[in-house]
Parts: structure tokens; sequence; C-alpha cells
């Protein structure tokens, strides 16, 4: 494989560093949004109004409501297993069919309701998304 070989293109960016291989490390403007330090925003967003607002401290109400009750379900779902196991081995032994038992269909139940957990919790995102934009847009009315 020679470079002089006519079947092989040329490199179009042959020397390190040419313009075609980095981007540029400055801006002409101001830096895009997602490129913005806290120090950039300081001045863009009233961050102590934006969460002292009716509106924020419901968003967050409303996160809460959901996340805790959530979490708390899961965490005695996911430790009822070990715990039965433990306390109510003679229960959990039950054989449902062939040599599955309780225990093996619990454990395995453990990964179906992570799944509904976190598809409930995608559906409820999606409401705080629109709660914290209805936040976002009324801080944005106020300048």
């Amino acid at each position: 494989m020679a470079a002089d070989d006519p079947k092989i293109p040329q490199d179009p960016t042959p020397l390190v560093g040419a313009a075609t291989d980095i981007a540029p490390l400055t801006h002409s403007g101001p830096p895009p949004a997602h490129e913005r330090t806290a120090d950039e925003e300081a001045g863009l967003v009233d961050w102590e109004g934006l969460a002292a607002s009716a509106q924020f401290r419901s968003l967050l109400k409303a996160k809460r409501r959901f996340v805790v009750p959530a979490m708390i379900f899961f965490i005695v779902y996911y430790f009822a297993l070990p715990i039965l196991i433990g306390y109510a081995r003679p229960f959990m032994e039950t054989r449902v069919f062939g040599p599955v038992n309780l225990a093996y269909l619990f454990a395995l139940s453990q990964f179906f309701m992570a799944w509904i957990v976190a598809a409930l919790y995608v559906r409820a995102a999606a409401r705080f998304d629109k709660m914290a934009a209805n936040v976002v847009s009324q801080s944005d009315s106020r300048k």
C-alpha cells in the first residue's frame, strides 16, 4: 500500500491539525446555550426568583408525590424477596409448576416490576417536562 499508488486517493488532510481536522475553539459571538458556563448564565436567569415561584414549587411537589412512593414501593418489593426467603422459607419453596417455585417467580417478577416502574416514570416525566416548560416560559415572560 504505497502512498503514490494511483488507486488510493490522497488524504485531503495530510497534516494533523489542518483546518478540516478540528472544530474552532472560539466563537465569533456569544456561546450557544449548551456551552455556557454558570458564570456566563448568572445574569440571564433569576434562579432565586424561579425557585421561589409557585409553579416551580408545584413542580417539585408533583415530582415528590411520584418519586417518593415509587421509591418506597420498589425498595420494599426488592427487599421482600430475601426477607421472605429467610422468614417464610416453606411458603417460598411452594412449587408452582415443575421445579419452579414461588421464590423463582418472585425474583423474575422484580425485573418486570423495574420495567413497569420505569415506564410509569417515563410517563410521569413527560408531565414534569411540560410543567418545567411552563415554569421556564413564565420566567421568560417576566423579563
